[in-house]
């Protein structure tokens, strides 16, 4: 036989005269474990990354940050499914960030419509308060002046007292201006908000033609918690005339009990408040009477109160500080020309500052305080029925159809809501 190194007598016929050289201890290649010498026996030097000791513990599993539902060091590479969102806010149960993000974005989502609208029903309701207190700024300019030329000379009240009774009464009428345009306008905004979540945009006009209906509802509603809230007032009030009449009590002893009442009222205010803070959506999207809404929005703050009026406690400071930092310089101008200024000029002068400094701080809180409110609305429906199915649902509906339709609107109410 041939070492096959060359030809050989014995090599068959037909084959080739250089045959390759005989089998010999293998050679590297690409497939060896790293670390192992060519030819080397199986288990000898170091092993593959993917031979171990039978008897050791398997090894853990590199982490993956992001599995669905598992932490660091489960081994899953998946992401977390987004939520969709198609408009101010993702169709889920809303984190405090969310909330407030989407009250914003609903003004900007479609300013004309709330911005408008705001601003007309902050001016209506500043405009009272301010002509009082332009009143009250020339009474006491009067005063003022009498007293700096003459100051033994007997200062006549009338004019303050007439100014300060101005003052009041604006304030009165600017109260009632006030729970009429708020009303109407917080049924307004809520009906923006219920299509501004899927994305779309409605006209002011439109938004007045589908919440109108639902205004004597949405007064009746206001109506009644007012009552609820005023009810302990007027008792009280009662109470102190009857102890300062009759002399029951000395002054300490009155203050004592007005004490007491404030301390016992302000648990009472903000359980209500808090309590039915969530009718005005039911009434306007789920289409609710006044009683049928109040209801609604105990059970749904029923098991979340304290996060419901902590959101509502922090939305009242965050927007009354925004509020007063834009009306503080007008109203502080508006306050310097009625003081020392001359003639009607000043007083117009005065009470124009005045209202616009009121117009521009409540046409930014009114919307922000509504956005809130009826997101939080739409929060507790998600944690508690299970509403952002059907609103995943109908966005993916809409996306696919490329626009968002009116009848979006029905999705609001409870009909469409799945058994939790």
């Amino acid at each position: 036989m041939s070492d096959g190194h060359g030809p050989s007598p014995e090599t068959p016929p037909g084959w080739a005269a250089e045959q390759p050289p005989p089998y010999g201890p293998s050679q590297a290649s690409p497939w060896t474990a790293p670390g192992s010498a060519p030819g080397a026996p199986h288990g000898a030097g170091p092993q593959a990354p993917f031979q171990q000791d039978p008897h050791a513990p398997y090894p853990p599993h590199p982490p993956q940050p992001g599995g669905p539902g598992h932490g660091p060091g489960h081994g899953y590479a998946y992401g977390i499914p987004q939520a969709p969102r198609p408009g101010i806010i993702p169709l889920r149960p809303l984190r405090l960030g969310d909330i407030l993000d989407g009250a914003i974005k609903l003004v900007r989502s479609n300013p004309k419509a709330v911005l408008g609208l705001s601003a007309v029903a902050a001016l209506l309701a500043s405009l009272p308060v301010a002509v009082g207190q332009a009143f009250v700024l020339g009474s006491m300019r009067s005063t003022l002046r009498e007293t700096y030329t003459d100051p033994y000379a007997a200062t006549d009240p009338t004019g303050l007292y007439g100014g300060f009774a101005a003052q009041y009464g604006g304030a009165a009428v600017s109260a009632a201006v006030s729970f009429v345009v708020v009303t109407v306008l917080t049924g307004v905004l809520t009906r923006i908000l219920g299509r501004a979540v899927f994305g779309g945009s409605i006209t002011a006009g439109e938004a007045w033609r589908l919440t109108r209906g639902r205004l004597p509802a949405l007064f009746g509603m206001v109506g009644i918690l007012v009552a609820v809230l005023l009810v302990p007032l007027v008792a009280f009030v009662l109470i102190l005339v009857a102890l300062y009449a009759t002399r029951s009590v000395s002054g300490g002893g009155l203050a004592a009990v007005v004490l007491v009442m404030v301390l016992l009222y302000l648990p009472y205010l903000v359980f209500f408040r808090t309590k039915f803070g969530l009718a005005a959506p039911a009434v306007v999207l789920e289409g609710m009477g006044p009683v049928a809404a109040l209801r609604r929005s105990w059970q749904l703050v029923s098991g979340d109160f304290w996060r419901v009026f902590g959101i509502m406690l922090l939305t009242s400071l965050i927007v009354g500080v925004v509020a007063s930092i834009l009306q503080v310089p007008f109203t502080f101008v508006g306050t310097f020309l009625g003081l020392l200024g001359d003639g009607a000029g000043a007083t117009v002068g005065a009470t124009v500052l005045i209202t616009v400094g009121g117009t521009v701080g409540a046409m930014i809180s009114y919307p922000i305080e509504a956005g809130v409110s009826g997101l939080l609305y739409a929060d507790r429906r998600m944690r508690s029925e299970a509403f952002d199915l059907v609103l995943q649902t109908a966005a993916v509906e809409q996306q696919r159809q490329g626009w968002v339709h009116a009848s979006a609107d029905d999705l609001w109410r409870p009909t469409h809501t799945p058994a939790p």
